[in-house]
């Protein structure tokens, strides 16, 4: 086997103590310089329910599809005449009010998988419905475009495939101090002592040992940079605040990390959907709230665009447990503080005339996001990485 298919196929290789040996860059270039773009990714895995994130509370056809599930305009959120965020976003509705949130509509792709397990590939992938992809797109971007210390980090103990590249992957991490304090180990300190570059270079065993050092050397520099920042905003306690507690320490640190990724679960919401879905998204609200509050603190925000998005949408009709079904196309999230086009990007989807299946109708390929936040915010060849040619849109 040669090194690449061994690091596409080694369990051990995305793992929390065995990270690509770019990372090693870290050390090389430590810089107190923070005007740099920086994308964070955020995840709401399961399938939120975007019919009732972004409620279009004058339509008739909302209300026939989900008669115990549908959400009363007297109790949202109103952005205009039409539409109302869900009364759990009342933070989103302050960015929202201040020019920092734009929310893209019908967001999906042709042929739409509704298996959480494939969607998600899809969207990480960047891939078509009936391509499978052994990368991820932030993977590959990191392949082509890694020639300056950049690096995506997960904020978790496993390497999601979005940042799988085919020569180089992201980070998992969820505790800076935890991961040096693990590559400080006798064993493996030994190990790394005892390393013979010359004999074993060329050998998966080498690649292995080799990784060991580099990810020692990038544990050292991202935990004595990091901890040069000390956050004092008041974050919820959830794990998900926690993720983006430690995105912020790393950003407002000068981490020279581009890319972060973060997800919360559990929005798979096919019964008793009501409160379990308010519950989830002021944990997701809340979130946001504290982690923008603590940019703009050390005015890292208008360098960072934060990306929120769902493996699919949910089906319009309730479903006999007064929860919804996987469906396709959804509503996605823009928060940043140079945004081109805030507010409602674009109309939402009809609710009369439906696809085949039951779901509304997709406008928006996600990719086109994808090629817009790779070109105009990143500044990079943008169909380089997504194997295809996307018209960027016009919200940065």
């Amino acid at each position: 086997m040669d090194r690449r298919k061994f690091i596409k196929n080694s369990s051990l290789a995305s793992s929390l103590f065995l990270v690509p040996s770019f990372v090693n860059a870290f050390s090389q270039m430590v810089t107190s310089e923070t005007g740099y773009k920086r994308l964070v990714i955020i995840q709401l895995s399961g399938g939120n329910d975007g019919l009732n994130t972004l409620v279009p509370f004058r339509n008739d056809d909302y209300y026939r599809a989900r008669p115990t599930i549908g959400l009363k305009k007297e109790g949202l959120i109103n952005l205009d005449n039409e539409l109302g965020l869900h009364s759990s976003l009342r933070p989103l509705k302050d960015l929202y009010d201040q020019g920092y949130l734009t929310i893209i509509n019908n967001v999906g792709y042709p042929n739409p998988n509704r298996s959480h397990f494939r969607a998600t590939d899809i969207w990480q992938t960047a891939s078509d419905s009936n391509q499978y992809l052994q990368t991820g797109w932030i993977g590959r971007y990191l392949d082509h475009f890694n020639q300056k210390p950049d690096a995506a980090i997960e904020l978790d103990e496993s390497l999601s495939l979005a940042l799988k590249g085919d020569k180089l992957n992201g980070m998992a991490i969820k505790n800076p101090a935890l991961l040096y304090k693990t590559t400080q180990d006798p064993y493996l300190k030994n190990v790394s002592k005892h390393y013979q570059d010359n004999h074993l270079n060329e050998h998966n065993l080498g690649y292995l040992y080799k990784t060991l050092i580099d990810t020692k050397s990038s544990a050292r520099y991202i935990y004595e940079t990091s901890k040069t920042y000390s956050s004092n905003i008041d974050y919820p306690k959830h794990d998900f605040s926690k993720q983006l507690k430690t995105t912020a320490q790393f950003i407002n640190s000068g981490l020279n990390t581009k890319v972060y990724y973060a997800s919360l679960t559990g929005f798979d919401t096919h019964i008793y959907q009501l409160n379990k879905h308010k519950r989830l998204l002021k944990v997701y609200a809340d979130g946001m709230k504290a982690f923008v509050k603590d940019l703009q603190s050390k005015d890292s925000f208008k360098d960072t665009l934060i990306l929120t998005f769902s493996e699919f949408g949910r089906r319009v009709n309730q479903n006999s447990g007064n929860g919804t079904d996987h469906g396709s196309a959804n509503t996605l999230f823009v928060i940043g503080g140079d945004l081109k086009k805030p507010g409602v990007y674009n109309n939402l989807a009809s609710l009369s005339d439906l696809d085949n299946n039951g779901d509304m109708k997709f406008e928006i390929d996600f990719r086109t996001i994808y090629a817009t936040v790779l070109k105009k915010w990143l500044h990079v060849n943008d169909q380089v990485i997504l194997n295809k040619s996307f018209e960027p849109l016009d919200f940065i």
